[in-house]
């Protein structure tokens, strides 16, 4: 089907969904059949982070995302400057907090 008579996609979300979970880690793993994406809240001070959302693709959509993001980031660097890679970025795991305990 061409792209120009291929209807517009109708998306819905919900209010609650709307309003997003933060994630500063994911967690990626992956078997034959899907890529399995664990995001986690890592908060300063905190014994323990618990998965926030976890999100299941195929590797096909899998890849399709990590094309999607390499694209957007090259866009918000040529708006919005270089982000400095986590390597280059000295950040102790206790964020300047007290150091946490398991």
């Amino acid at each position: 089907m061409d792209q120009q008579n291929t209807p517009p996609l109708n998306i819905e979300i919900s209010e609650e969904v709307s309003e997003g979970q933060y994630a500063n880690l994911v967690i990626i793993t992956h078997s034959h059949a899907e890529f399995v994406l664990d995001f986690v809240n890592v908060m300063p001070g905190t014994p323990k982070s618990k998965v926030k959302s976890r999100i299941i693709m195929t590797p096909f959509h899998a890849k399709r995302l990590m094309k999607a993001m390499a694209e957007n980031v090259q866009k918000f660097e040529s708006a919005h400057g270089v982000i400095q890679d986590m390597e280059t970025v000295e950040m102790p795991f206790n964020f300047g907090g007290p150091p946490a305990q398991a």
